[in-house]
């Protein structure tokens, strides 16, 4: 394998280790912003759930604040339907579609979130809606590690406080990661192949992640709505970067 693709991977790695350190989601987008352009889209699917859920692995013993299992359960329970939905859908699945369709929302609907001064909190669903919202991130962290984007833009429109949003995204994400990555390893996604690579990016994420959480420590609630959906924003412009010259070389 060409040095240059080592070097793509673990840089990769290391930047969204740290995003996904101060936030508590988007190892996978952040990665795959970088891992698209070079990497087979299979096996980057593998690494960014392997990196993500190293990660959340981490993060989940330095920053343990706002824990809520009553919150956290509806997620929990949609993700676990969806995961195995995205597992199945991985080798049949277009990718560059499914990135152009996450990036179109992302980019359309972040911005306008992150433009309006004071946003209206959504009370309508309840329990199910949060559910709804695990199912899809369910669905997508089981086709790319992406589990955590629109949990986390969920609980964002539903006005949860910082503490309370990381524990339920980073609890979600760690869930989903860990059947995902045990589903990509029972149905033969992940190959032999594939393990130095996956040791390399564990090794990568390991001290980013660490001063991405010390960071989180100190941000302010507005300042961390605001980095929150600049960074779905950014994720959304990646993914459209990466997928739309694919999609429009082949119409």
């Amino acid at each position: 394998m060409d040095m240059s693709l080592y070097l793509t991977i673990a840089l990769g790695a290391v930047v969204a280790g740290f995003v996904q350190g101060l936030s508590g989601f988007a190892f996978g987008l952040v990665a795959m912003s970088f891992w698209a352009w070079t990497v087979d889209p299979r096996l980057a699917a593998v690494l960014a759930t392997a990196g993500a859920l190293t990660g959340q692995l981490i993060a989940a013993f330095t920053v343990r604040r706002g824990f809520n299992k009553a919150l956290l359960m509806p997620f929990v329970v949609g993700g676990l339907i969806g995961v195995p939905l995205g597992v199945w859908l991985l080798p049949m699945l277009n990718i560059q579609v499914f990135k152009a369709c996450l990036g179109t929302l992302l980019v359309l609907w972040c911005p306008a979130m992150l433009m309006s001064r004071k946003l209206p909190r959504v009370t309508a669903g309840g329990r199910w809606a949060d559910a709804v919202a695990g199912w899809l991130g369910g669905v997508c962290g089981g086709i790319g590690g992406f589990a955590g984007a629109v949990p986390t833009l969920w609980c964002t429109l539903r006005g949860m406080e910082k503490d309370v949003q990381r524990a339920v995204v980073q609890n979600f994400n760690l869930t989903m990661l860990s059947v995902a990555f045990a589903l990509q390893l029972g149905t033969g996604l992940v190959t032999s192949d594939m393990l130095p690579l996956i040791a390399m990016v564990a090794v990568c994420v390991l001290v980013p992640v660490l001063l991405g959480a010390r960071l989180y420590i100190g941000i302010s609630e507005a300042n961390f709505r605001k980095i929150v959906l600049g960074l779905l924003t950014a994720s959304g412009v990646a993914l459209l970067a990466s997928s739309l010259p694919v999609l429009l070389r082949n119409l």
